[in-house]
């Protein structure tokens, strides 16, 4: 009976198939091992935030940076006089969003004619730990577009945040709506009823508290929230990708994306304990900006208030913040020109992959331009509306009490300037000088109700001030 078989089996065959194999495979390693040392080389050497930029304003830890586009060769065929800020997450460092000239967010906005500028927030000390929502917002975040808006000439700016800087971002345009142009939200965590994913689960109040954290260390440590991330993908966090890196030792570009990757990835910042103990109860467990509950400092964040054109930005496989964590908010705020880009990649995606960036970011820079405020609807100084009357008279006022005086007192001459005043940044301490309210004692002097319309800063944000006066 003849056999199936097309050849029979031949074992000396069979080895030397084996060995064949094995020798290549041997061989293949030993190239791989010799590009070895010029790949870890550049792993070293990579560089990332490569645009132009200089630092403008500082508070604390943070450095306000703005973009030169000059400098980094870019020459749009028009520019937007309304500037963008970028407020970026309290963790990691931003250049994720400048990693490369190819794949740069930032670039992206600049050769598009936009005016950028970008919030680094930096390392918290162990001083810091006790820095809240209501700091970041109220305080960093207010004073960086008071900033903005002086440095531009701009009454509202726009705002572009990103991650865990897209919700402040969300609370800062509730509680300052007149100061908002038009608010871009990227992967932002907004509403978390079962659609934030595996970072909701393990969050939950069933199974974590976040004080036992802050208690334990102050601020969170960077190390402690990488651990986290990664196990929520451990296969390929932990092999897979330097599986892909080993097999692409040749590939110079590869190499080099890499490195960059890994550098941004293990540079991670600490959280401020109690900002992070904030944002993980009233967000992710109670869920309170969704459900228009969020107060920060006794003041209510009210959603409602969000009547600018708003713009979310979320990545169909983004398992950090699902875009079921996003998209919701739509329908609570009291905007009626919202728009949602949904595209298909993950949370740093957004960010760094060339489809993104061919796809998603000249749409985003479109929409940006799209939403310039009606020269119509723009104050002038000939046409002042009642706030600014209001606050005028009342640096007249002060001034005029301040004339009154010949000579300072002993007390006031020695005095400390109002910028040395927690909260009190170079355009508030300029708005006082002009009442002539230039150091401590003349602030503790004043009227705080005065005070308030003169700098324009909330009342109570004013008392805090006169608090440390005393």
């Amino acid at each position: 009976m003849a056999s199936e078989r097309g050849s029979p089996f031949n074992p000396i065959s069979m080895a030397l198939d084996a060995q064949r194999s094995a020798l290549e495979t041997m061989t293949q390693a030993t190239e791989s091992n010799t590009e070895l040392p010029d790949a870890m080389e550049t792993l070293e050497t990579v560089e990332v935030g490569g645009t132009p930029s200089e630092v403008v304003y500082t508070e604390n830890k943070l450095e306000l940076l703005h973009y030169r586009p000059e400098e980094a060769g870019i020459e749009p065929e028009e520019t937007h006089d309304v500037p963008i800020l970028i407020v970026y997450a309290l963790i990691n460092k931003p250049y994720i969003l400048d990693l490369q000239a190819e794949r740069s967010v930032v670039r992206r906005l600049l050769e598009a004619g936009h005016d950028v500028y970008l919030i680094d927030w930096n390392e918290p000390s162990r001083m810091d730990q006790h820095l809240t929502l209501d700091d970041y917002v109220n305080r960093y975040i207010e004073n960086c577009v008071d900033e903005v808006r002086e440095r531009s000439g701009q009454e509202k700016i726009n705002v572009l945040g990103y991650c865990m800087g897209g919700t402040m971002s969300a609370m800062y345009a509730a509680l300052h709506p007149e100061k908002v142009n038009a608010l871009g939200l990227m992967a932002a965590g907004l509403c978390f009823q079962g659609t934030g994913g595996i970072l909701e689960e393990w969050g939950s109040d069933e199974y974590y508290d976040p004080e036992e954290v802050t208690d334990t260390f102050g601020n969170v440590p960077a190390e402690f929230l990488d651990v986290g991330f990664a196990l929520m993908d451990p296969v390929d966090n932990y092999v897979s990708k330097y599986v892909r890196f080993y097999e692409n030792l040749e590939n110079e570009d590869f190499v080099e994306n890499f490195g960059r990757m890994e550098r941004w990835l293990s540079e991670g910042i600490d959280v401020a304990g109690e900002a992070y103990d904030q944002f993980l109860t009233d967000l992710y467990q109670e869920n309170k900006l969704y459900h228009n509950e969020m107060y920060l400092d006794g003041e209510h964040v009210n959603v409602e208030n969000i009547d600018m054109p708003v713009l979310q930005i979320v990545g169909e496989y983004d398992h950090l913040i699902p875009a079921d964590a996003s998209k919701p908010f739509n329908e609570v705020v009291g905007s009626d020109d919202v728009t949602t880009i949904e595209f298909s990649t993950g949370h740093i995606g957004l960010s760094v992959s060339s489809s993104s960036h061919e796809e998603v970011w000249p749409e985003v820079c479109e929409w940006y331009a799209d939403r310039a405020p009606d020269e119509a609807s723009v104050e002038t100084e000939d046409a002042p509306d009642d706030v600014t009357e209001a606050a005028e008279a009342a640096v007249e006022e002060v001034s005029a009490e301040g004339s009154a005086e010949e000579e300072p007192t002993e007390e006031s001459s020695d005095s400390p300037g109002v910028d040395t005043v927690d909260g009190i940044g170079p355009t508030y301490a300029d708005r006082l000088a002009d009442a002539g309210i230039e150091t401590v004692a003349d602030l503790a002097a004043s009227d705080a109700a005065e005070v308030a319309e003169i700098t324009g800063a909330p009342v109570s944000r004013v008392e805090g001030w006169f608090d440390q006066t005393g």
